[in-house]
C-alpha cells in the first residue's frame, strides 16, 4: 500500500514539472522583440549603380513622348551664354610707296634749300668784274668747306680759270652754264648708278647694307625696300643687326609698312646665320631681292670688322653679292671718308648711300667720296619722311647745287 502511494505521488511531481515547462516555454515565445538601437542621423551617400549580377532590374515607369512635354514657345527670354567677344588686330595697312622716277627731281626744293649755299658762293665769287688771285682762293676755300676734297677743288678751279678766261665778258647765265658744266664733271655723269638687283643667273638679288653707328643705315635699309617694291619687286629683309635691340623690331616696322618679309633672329645672336637664313628664305620664296642689314660696327673695331666679313662670305655660299652699299653720315666731312677706306678693305664696296644731305651745305662729299672709292653715289636720302630716300641723279643734283 505504501509503494502505490510512493509512485502516485512521484507521477504527481513529474506531471507538474513538466507542465511548467510547457507554461514557461510558451512565455517566451509572446514576449515582444525588443526595440531597435537609435541609428545616427547621417545622409547616405547616393547609391552606386550595381554591374552584372547586382543589377537591378528596371522598373517599369512612366514615361512621356516629345509630344507631351512643354516647350518654351519663345515668349520669354530665355538666358543664353554668349561666346566672350576676342578682340582682333586690324591688320597692317599696306602703304603704296611714291614712285621712283624722277623722285630726286621732286625733291629737288628739299635739296636746294640746303645746298644752294655752295652754289650761289661761287657764281658771287664768279660774278666779280676782277677775278684776281685772292678771288680764287675764296672760291678754292668755298669748295674745300663744302667737302668736295683737295684734289677735286684743285680741278675745278684751273676748269673754271681757263673757261673764265676764254669766256671774257661773263653774264649771269653763262656762268652758271659754265659752273654747271664743271660741277657736272667732278660730280661724273658716265658712272652706274644703277641698284641692282637683277642678277643674270637666278633670283633673288643679294644686297648687303653696311655702316657705322648713327649714319641711318637700318632706316635706310628700310626705305631702299619701299623704293623697289615701288618699282614692283619683291623683297625680303635680313635683320642681321643682332647686336641693338630695337635694330630687328625698326626692320620688321619698315617691311610690314610695303608687305615685305622680314627674318630675324634671337638678341646678340649670330649675324652670319641671319643672312644666311634671309638669303635661303628669299630663295624659297622666289623674291626678287633680298635686302641684308648688318651691325653698325665701329670702323675702329678690327673684331667686328672681321665680323662683317664673315657675313659676307656666309652669304656668298648661297650666291655672290650683287651690291654691297656704304652707308655715310653727309655731315661728317672727312671722318666719312676714313670710314670709307676701312669699309672698302673689308667687303667690295659697290657704291655709296649718302643720308643726311638735307641738312648741310657740304654737298661736295659726293665728289669726294666718288674719288675716295672709285665707287658711285647711288642714293642720296634727303630728309626723314619714308620716300625721301632717291637715287642719285647727277643732273638734278647739280641744278639744285647752283639754283636757278
Amino acid at each position: 500500500m505504501d509503494i502505490v502511494i510512493l509512485a502516485v505521488i512521484i507521477a504527481v511531481v513529474v506531471l507538474g514539472a513538466l507542465g511548467g515547462l510547457i507554461v514557461g516555454s510558451r512565455r517566451k515565445k509572446q514576449l515582444p522583440p525588443p526595440p531597435p538601437p537609435a541609428a545616427p542621423d547621417i545622409t547616405a551617400p547616393p547609391a552606386e549603380p550595381h554591374v552584372g549580377d547586382e543589377a537591378e532590374t528596371p522598373r517599369d515607369e512612366e514615361r512621356r513622348t516629345i509630344e507631351e512635354v512643354d516647350l518654351p514657345d519663345g515668349s520669354t527670354g530665355v538666358a543664353v551664354e554668349e561666346p566672350p567677344v576676342v578682340e582682333e588686330l586690324p591688320p597692317t595697312e599696306i602703304e603704296v610707296p611714291e614712285p621712283t622716277a624722277g623722285r630726286l627731281i621732286r625733291l629737288r626744293a628739299r635739296l636746294s634749300r640746303s645746298q644752294t649755299a655752295l652754289g650761289k658762293g661761287l657764281l658771287t665769287l664768279l660774278s666779280r668784274e676782277h677775278l684776281d688771285e685772292d678771288t680764287w682762293e675764296e672760291i678754292e676755300d668755298t669748295l674745300l668747306t663744302a667737302d668736295v676734297g683737295v684734289a677735286p677743288t684743285q680741278e675745278l678751279v684751273d676748269g673754271l680759270r681757263e673757261r673764265v678766261k676764254v669766256l671774257g665778258t661773263r653774264t649771269p647765265e653763262e656762268l652758271r652754264g659754265l659752273l654747271r658744266e664743271e660741277l657736272l664733271k667732278l660730280v661724273g655723269t658716265d658712272m652706274d648708278r644703277v641698284v641692282k638687283t637683277e642678277p643674270e643667273a637666278s633670283k633673288p638679288g643679294i644686297v648687303m647694307v653696311v655702316g657705322v653707328n648713327g649714319t641711318g643705315k637700318t632706316t635706310t635699309t628700310g626705305k631702299l625696300a619701299r623704293v623697289l617694291v615701288a618699282d614692283g619687286r619683291s623683297v625680303v629683309l635680313g635683320a642681321a643687326d643682332t647686336f641693338r635691340a630695337a635694330a630687328a623690331d625698326q626692320l620688321q616696322t619698315w617691311g610690314e609698312r610695303v608687305g615685305a618679309h622680314t627674318v630675324r633672329g634671337p638678341e646678340g645672336g649670330d649675324p652670319a646665320s641671319v643672312a644666311f637664313d634671309a638669303v635661303k628664305e628669299g630663295k624659297e620664296m622666289g623674291s626678287d631681292v633680298v635686302l641684308i642689314d648688318t651691325a653698325g660696327r665701329l670702323h675702329t673695331k678690327t673684331g667686328l670688322m672681321d665680323e662683317l666679313g664673315k657675313v659676307k662670305r656666309v652669304v656668298e655660299k648661297h650666291a655672290p653679292l650683287d651690291e654691297v652699299l656704304l652707308v655715310l653720315d653727309a655731315t661728317t666731312g672727312q671722318n666719312g671718308l676714313v670710314q670709307a677706306r676701312v669699309f672698302a678693305e673689308v667687303v667690295d664696296i659697290t657704291g655709296i648711300v649718302l643720308t643726311k644731305l638735307d641738312g648741310t651745305a657740304k654737298g661736295g662729299i659726293v665728289v669726294a667720296v666718288q674719288r675716295e672709292l672709285g665707287v658711285p653715289v647711288k642714293l642720296i636720302g634727303l630728309g626723314e619722311g619714308a620716300d625721301d630716300l632717291a637715287p642719285f641723279e647727277p643732273e638734278a643734283f647739280v641744278d639744285a647745287l647752283i639754283g636757278e
